[in-house]
């Protein structure tokens, strides 16, 4: 096997990685700011959970798409192939979902850093942090779809 192939291929496992181990864990960090109902951990959190998402989210989505482009071609898969419009189309969903997320997450941050009063009494604060946390439900669920997808590699898709 090509070196190359190798490389690109942990390079796609390695950034998958950082990606769901990244998501997991400013979802548990975010619900437990909002579960303590502590405003200044609420300010702390919200405002690391913009910045690891930037760092680490972002980045590595993209190496994900670039080192999937990458792999499809030099193995030989159709882009228009159904096990491609699949995965393509949970990944789409799951980067929709991750930039109205941020974007939410933005919101949340400046709420609670605008904030002389109990956070949580906010009604545009609790609307928009369920909707964050219905939003990762989903873009977790359709992370897992994809790893399926990537892991199992169903013949009839092909």
């Amino acid at each position: 096997m090509d070196s190359y192939y190798l490389i690109v291929k942990l390079l796609h496992i390695l950034s998958a990685i950082v990606v769901m181990g990244t998501g997991a864990g400013i979802a548990f960090f975010m619900l437990m700011a909002v579960l303590s109902k502590n405003n200044t951990v609420i300010k702390t959190i919200t405002k690391s959970v913009v910045l690891a998402d930037w760092l680490f989210t972002f980045p590595f989505a993209c190496i994900q798409f670039f080192t999937g482009g990458w792999l499809m071609n030099y193995v030989g898969y159709s882009f228009n192939s159904p096990w491609f419009e699949v995965v393509g189309s949970f990944y789409l969903i799951v980067m929709f979902a991750w930039f109205i997320v941020v974007w939410i997450q933005y919101r949340l941050k400046n709420i609670s850093h605008q904030a002389d009063f109990d956070v949580l009494t906010n009604q545009t604060f609790k609307r928009l942090f369920r909707y964050w946390l219905a939003l990762g439900v989903i873009g977790f669920t359709c992370i897992m779809v994809v790893f399926y997808y990537m892991v199992v590699k169903p013949a009839r898709f092909y």
